[in-house]
C-alpha cells in the first residue's frame, strides 16, 4: 500500500519512517510512505500556506489552493481509496480502523497546522476526518505518523510473527494479557506458573482470563463494544 502525507512542516517527520517495523516493511515493497511539503505546491513567492480567517476569528488558516494543488498533482497519477484530514473533531482513530485502512491500496493524510484549514477543503476534497482523541496538538504530524504506524505494522509480512499483530490491544476489543521474559525469578517478583508449564490450552485460557480482568479494570467500556 501507499501513504502520501501531506504537511507545512516536513522536518517533524524526518527520519520517523525508515526505521524498525516501518523501514523494513517498505524495504519489502509492502508500504511507500512519501512525505510532501505543501510549501512546494503554494503559488505565493514567499512559500506562505496561511492567511487570516474571515470574520475575525483568532488564528491564521491554511489557504486552499497549495492543498488543492498537492492533492490534484497526486490524483493525476493514482487512484486513492481515502483522502484523510487529521482533526481534534474528527472520528476517533482505533484499532479496528487501522485493520480497515491497510486493506486500501492508496491513501493520503492531510497534516492541519495553524488553526487549522479552509473548511471548503474538507467539504470538496476531504474523504475522511479522524482524530487521535479529545485534545489539541501543534499539528496533524503526530498523528499522521501514528496513524501510519499502526496502519502498516498490521500488513501481512510487516512483522516477523504475523500472530504477535493478531494478539495485540484492542484487536477483539480487549487489553492485551500480560506478557514476561526471562528470568523466570528476578529479585523474586516471579512470572505465573501457568506460563511456565507448556499447557498451551491451560495457558491460552489463563491469557485470556487475564485479558478480560484487565479490561474491565482499567477499559471497562470496551466490553460495551462486545455486548
Amino acid at each position: 500500500m501507499r501513504i502520501d502525507i501531506l504537511t507545512a512542516v516536513p522536518d517533524l517527520l524526518e527520519g520517523f519512517f525508515d526505521k524498525s517495523i516501518l523501514g523494513r516493511a517498505q524495504q519489502k515493497g509492502l508500504a511507500e510512505i512519501h512525505v510532501h511539503n505543501l510549501r512546494d505546491y503554494t503559488e505565493d513567492r514567499h512559500r506562505r500556506l496561511d492567511d487570516y480567517a474571515f470574520g475575525g476569528f483568532p488564528g491564521m488558516v491554511m489557504q486552499c489552493q497549495p492543498i488543492d494543488s498537492c492533492i490534484s498533482a497526486l490524483k493525476a497519477e493514482r487512484h486513492y481509496d481515502e483522502v484523510i484530514f487529521v482533526t481534534p473533531d474528527g472520528e476517533q482513530f482505533d484499532q479496528p480502523m487501522a485493520n480497515e485502512l491497510s486493506l486500501k491500496e492508496n491513501i493520503i493524510i492531510l497534516c492541519g497546522h495553524y488553526k487549522g484549514i479552509d473548511y471548503r477543503i474538507r467539504e470538496h476534497l476531504i474523504t475522511r476526518e479522524v482524530s487521535l482523541g479529545d485534545f489539541v496538538l501543534t499539528g496533524g504530524e503526530l498523528v499522521a505518523a501514528c496513524m501510519a504506524d499502526a496502519i502498516v505494522r498490521v500488513l501481512p509480512g510487516a512483522i516477523g510473527d504475523e500472530q504477535s499483530a493478531l494478539s495485540d490491544s484492542f484487536q477483539d476489543n480487549l487489553l492485551a494479557a500480560p506478557i514476561y521474559t526471562r528470568p523466570a525469578d528476578y529479585k523474586g517478583w516471579k512470572v505465573p506458573e501457568i506460563l511456565l508449564s507448556g499447557n498451551q490450552a491451560k495457558i491460552a485460557e489463563w491469557e485470556l482470563q487475564q485479558s478480560i480482568e484487565r479490561t474491565k479494570r482499567l477499559r471497562p467500556d470496551l466490553l460495551k463494544t462486545n455486548e
